[in-house]
C-alpha cells in the first residue's frame, strides 16, 4: 500500500515506515552472507577468501544500482508528496528506460575488465581463478541487481516498504537453499554459489517489477504520460550520479584497502572476508534506514510541509541508536561464534584477524549511524555538494590511514581506519545538516505541527 509520509507524528511515521526497511535490508544482506557462509562451511578457507576478495570489486555494480534507486526515489517521492502524478510516471519510466542502456555499458565493462580488476587488488593466486569465476557470473545477473533496485526505490517513494521485504524474505530465504543444494548436493562448488544468487535474485526481480507496474496502473492520471523525459533524466541525475560517485569511489576505496589486506596472506582475507560481512550488514542496514529519511524528507519538501524534517531528525537518531545497543553487544560479546560460522576449522590467523576487527569497528556504529541519519536528510533535501564532502572525507581518511598504519601495526593498524572515518566524517554531515537546512526559518515553509 502506498503511503503518505506528510502526516501523523514523525517519530511513528518513520518507525511504521523504515522498520520494514531494516527488514528487507537484513533479507538482501543475507545473500552475500548466505554466499560466504556456504563458501566456508561446505568448501573451504580459499573459497571463502574468493568470495570476499570479489564481493569488494562488486559493491562498484552496486553503486551504480544504487544511484540509479535512490535518484529515482528521491525524485518520485517529491512527485508523489506534490501529488504530480503524471511527472511522477514520466520520471519512472525515463529511469528504466536509462538503466537499461547503463547496465548494458556495465555488463560489457564488467567482461572485458574482470581479470584487470582482481589483478589490480593483489588476489592471491590460490583464489584468482574462484574470484573469476565467481565475479563473471555476478555480471551475468546485472539487469536482475539493477531493475530490482529500482522497483524497490519505487515502493519507498511511495510510501511502501512491506512489499519489498515480503519479496526479499523469500527470496533471500530461497537463496540459502539453493545455495546449499548447488554447492552441497550438486557440488558446483563456487560457481553454485554464484548460480543461486543469479536464479533467486532474478526471480525476485521479475516479481517485483510486475508488482510496480501493476500498482502503477492503479494511479490514475488524465492526459498523456510522457515515456522519457530528458528534463526528468536531468532532475534524476542531479540525485543519482552523486550518490554513484560516493558508492562507486567507497567501493574504489574498499578495493584499495582488500589490495593492502591481501597482501597481508589469505588467513587475513578470509578472516576480513568474515568480519567485513557482519560489519556490511550493519552500514547498509543503516544506510538503508537513511534512505528511508531521504524519501520521509523529500515527501514533506514536496508538499511544502518543512518543519516536520527536523522532528524526523532527532526521532531517526533514536530509531537507528536502539537498533545499535542489540547489534554492538552481539558483535563484542559473540565476535568468536559469529567468525567461525562462516568458516570450518579456521586458521588461528583468519580467527583472529576477523575478531579484532569486530571489537575495533562495533562501538563506533553508534557514530556512524547518526552520519547516516544526516546523509539521507542532506540527500532528500538535494545537498548532495554538503553529502558528497563528508563522504569523500570518511572514504579518504579511511583509505590513507589504511596504508599508513599497515606499515606500523599490520592488520591491526588498517582496521583503526574504520573509526577515525566514520567519525570526521559523521561530524561534518551533522555540521552541514545543522547550518545549511534551517527547515523552520524558510520563508515559503508550512510550520505545521506533528500532528
Amino acid at each position: 500500500m502506498n503511503q503518505d509520509l506528510t502526516t501523523g507524528k514523525p517519530e511513528t511515521v518513520l518507525w511504521r515506515f523504515c522498520l520494514p526497511l531494516f527488514g528487507s535490508i537484513i533479507f538482501q544482506q543475507l545473500y552475500n552472507i548466505a554466499d560466504s557462509l556456504v563458501a566456508g562451511k561446505f568448501i573451504g578457507e580459499h573459497a571463502l577468501a574468493a568470495v570476499g576478495n570479489s564481493y569488494e570489486i562488486t559493491l562498484i555494480f552496486i553503486a551504480f544500482a544504487f544511484g540509479c534507486n535512490i535518484g529515482c526515489s528521491v525524485i518520485v517521492s517529491q512527485l508523489f508528496g506534490a501529488k504530480k502524478y503524471c511527472e511522477m510516471k514520466t520520471s519512472i519510466y525515463t529511469t528504466l528506460i536509462s538503466s537499461v542502456v547503463l547496465c548494458v555499458l556495465l555488463m560489457i565493462c564488467g567482461i572485458l575488465s574482470c581479470n584487470i580488476l582482481l589483478n589490480a587488488i593483489h588476489t592471491p593466486s590460490e583464489i584468482f581463478q574462484d574470484s573469476e569465476l565467481y565475479l563473471n557470473i555476478y555480471i551475468l545477473g546485472l539487469p536482475f541487481l539493477f531493475f530490482y533496485n529500482i522497483a524497490t526505490g519505487i515502493f519507498s517513494a511511495l510510501g511502501d516498504s512491506k512489499t519489498p521485504f515480503l519479496f526479499l524474505a523469500v527470496s533471500s530465504t530461497s537463496n540459502i537453499l539453493v545455495d546449499i543444494f548447488f554447492v552441497a548436493k550438486l557440488h558446483m562448488g563456487v560457481a553454485g554459489v554464484a548460480w543461486a544468487t543469479f536464479l533467486c535474485q532474478g526471480i525476485s526481480c521479475l516479481l517485483a517489477m510486475l508488482v510496480v507496474l501493476k500498482r502503477l496502473s492503479s494511479i490514475h492520471t488524465k492526459g498523456h504520460i510522457t515515456v522519457f523525459s530528458a528534463k526528468s533524466l536531468q532532475k534524476i541525475a542531479v540525485i543519482a550520479i552523486p550518490s554513484i560517485l560516493q558508492q562507486g569511489f567507497i567501493s574504489i576505496g574498499n578495493i584499495v584497502i582488500q589490495s593492502v589486506i591481501n597482501d597481508c596472506g589469505v588467513g587475513v582475507t578470509a578472516g576480513y572476508s568474515a568480519a567485513v560481512k557482519l560489519n556490511n550488514l550493519v552500514i547498509t542496514s543503516f544506510t538503508t534506514l537513511g534512505n528511508g529519511m531521504s524519501n520521509y524528507t523529500a515527501q514533506n519538501m514536496g508538499a511544502g510541509i518543512i518543519s516536520r524534517v527536523k522532528s524526523g531528525f532527532h526521532a531517526g537518531i533514536k530509531m537507528v541508536w536502539l537498533l545499535c545497543i542489540p547489534i554492538v553487544a552481539l558483535y563484542l560479546f559473540a565476535a568468536r561464534a559469529l567468525v567461525t560460522f562462516f568458516i570450518n576449522s579456521p586458521s588461528e590467523l583468519a580467527l583472529t584477524s576477523g575478531i579484532q576487527f569486530l571489537y575495533i569497528a562495533a562501538p563506533f556504529y553508534f557514530i556512524i549511524s547518526i552520519k547516516l541519519v544526516a546523509d539521507g536528510i542532506l540527500r532528500g533535501a538535494g545537498q548532495m555538494r554538503n553529502f558528497m564532502i563528508s563522504t569523500f572525507t570518511d572514504l579518504i581518511l579511511r583509505v590513507a590511514l589504511a596504508q599508513i598504519l599497515a606499515t606500523q601495526a599490520g592488520y591491526l593498524g588498517i582496521w583503526c581506519a574504520w573509526p577515525v572515518g566514520w567519525t570526521v566524517g559523521m561530524l561534518l554531515s551533522v555540521f552541514f545538516y545543522q547550518k545549511g537546512i534551517c527547515f523552520t526559518t524558510r520563508p515559503n515553509a508550512k510550520n505545521f505541527s506533528d500532528r
